[in-house]
């Protein structure tokens, strides 16, 4: 008598890694309007409104640096590059 088992797959789960997060800033500058600074910012980034963009001026010409976007690293480096192509001053940084 001959039994037949069954064959079992080994259990896999896909554990997806969520890309990392890059930081866009903006430096203060003394160079550029304010209403310039928020009128590029609602250009290169989309999803701000123009009350973000003037919080986000603001924060920059009161603390030296503000923080514009956090995404990931090809529009990060997308929207600095965008801000600094406008005469801004803007790096990226990873977020941790």
């Amino acid at each position: 008598m001959t039994s037949i088992g069954t064959i079992e797959k080994p259990a896999t789960s896909t554990v997806r890694k969520l890309a990392p997060r890059y930081r866009v800033l903006l430096h203060n500058d003394d160079f550029n309007s304010m209403e310039y600074v928020v009128e590029s910012l609602v250009k290169t980034v989309p999803s701000l409104s123009v009350p973000q963009a003037v919080d986000i001026m603001m924060q920059a010409h009161n603390a030296g640096v503000a923080l514009v976007i956090t995404c990931a690293l090809e529009h990060a480096e997308f929207y600095c590059e965008s801000l600094c192509a406008k005469g801004l001053t803007s790096t990226i940084e990873p977020d941790e």
